[in-house]
């Protein structure tokens, strides 16, 4: 289900580039917090900044353009940020090239262009696989390009990410989890799933002050992204981000109206996940209360007590008493185990932190 090496990622955003209008949700600005075109030599600053950094990640470089629509902008615009982007793989600093783009501009005609680059991986904005959910969006494209996107993709050997997102205008959740299912068909190397906030100075802002849209609380946009969640991991599709980057320009004040932004989103619906996990092997060993231990990898400690212990209370209320917790390296990070503390040894009691 995990990636043993995670990809050192370097974000280049080209802020609405390349779109040929402007979706409802969309304020390119306040998410990247870039207001000027993106030139190669501002490209160039970016690599070098990160390269700078110190880092932990054994796993692959790999320069990513982000924030707009990669294939719609211009050719000259597109060689210039691969020429750049390539000189960095054949000086052997970086292992590779994604970028992100939406479905209808993804092409025989336009894939040509990436002919003799290093690119190894195409995100594509999907957002929904509802037609009524994209025309509601503005998407302008249809599920049929989604999916034609996709196979020509497939057929010319690129990794493929898919974006979604939960709570779009005319998603009353059902839709979004259907959407998570479709997706989860195509069988995608990895999935994004963004809750939608209602942002100053996008079209949605003007639907939502009217009352045309009601955004999700957050409690609904975690209970649905955890479901999300729950679908590609049976499908064993990695989810790679839950929730919108933190950034400081969505963190100005008035920069997002309403909807479920939150700085640890991705781990607020993990541990949603987590939790039904938890209740599930309780429901499956037969077992309402008593002294129980879970084991889980130690990096995933955290996601199963939940933010500020809300998932040892959940069960502490179900059980009668606390569960314990026992880290086990033997686990993969999306694994959980469930123990009597009898057949443990070196346990010594409910944990209480």
């Amino acid at each position: 289900m995990e990636k043993e090496k995670r990809p050192f990622v370097i974000p280049i955003f080209l802020p609405h580039a390349g779109c040929p209008h402007q979706c409802v949700f969309c304020n390119q600005r306040a998410i990247t917090g870039a207001a000027r075109p993106f030139s190669a030599e501002d490209a160039r600053a970016e690599v070098e900044r990160y390269l700078s950094f110190p880092r932990k990640s054994k796993g692959p470089t790999i320069i990513s353009f982000y924030g707009g629509n990669f294939l719609g902008i211009s050719r000259k615009r597109i060689r210039d940020l691969l020429d750049l982007a390539s000189q960095y793989v054949n000086q052997g600093r970086v292992d590779g090239i994604r970028f992100s783009t939406r479905p209808d501009t993804v092409s025989p005609l336009s894939l040509s262009l990436l002919e003799g680059y290093p690119v190894k991986t195409v995100e594509l904005g999907v957002q929904s696989m509802d037609e009524e959910v994209l025309e509601a969006s503005r998407r302008g494209h249809t599920v049929l390009e989604i999916r034609t996107a996709h196979e020509l993709l497939r057929e010319k050997g690129y990794e493929t990410g898919l974006q979604m997102m939960i709570g779009l205008p005319g998603d009353d959740g059902a839709q979004s989890l259907a959407s998570a299912r479709e997706i989860a068909a195509l069988s995608p190397d990895f999935v994004r799933i963004y809750p939608t906030v209602v942002l100053e100075n996008s079209p949605l802002a003007e639907m939502w002050r009217s009352g045309r849209y009601e955004a999700l609380t957050l409690d609904r946009a975690v209970d649905l992204c955890s479901k999300a969640y729950a679908i590609f991991h049976e499908a064993n599709i990695p989810v790679v981000r839950m929730g919108l980057a933190v950034s400081d320009s969505l963190d100005e004040e008035g920069a997002v109206l309403a909807g479920p932004y939150h700085p640890a989103f991705g781990h607020l619906a993990l541990s949603a996940w987590f939790l039904e996990k938890a209740l599930a092997l309780l429901k499956d060993a037969g077992l309402s209360g008593g002294p129980v231990v879970f084991r889980v990898h130690p990096q995933s400690v955290s996601v199963l007590r939940g933010l500020k212990n809300s998932n040892m209370d959940a069960l502490e209320g179900r059980l009668g008493e606390r569960p314990g917790v026992m880290e086990d390296r033997g686990l993969r990070r999306d694994q959980l185990a469930l123990e009597r503390p009898s057949k443990l040894s070196g346990f010594t009691g409910s944990d209480r932190s």
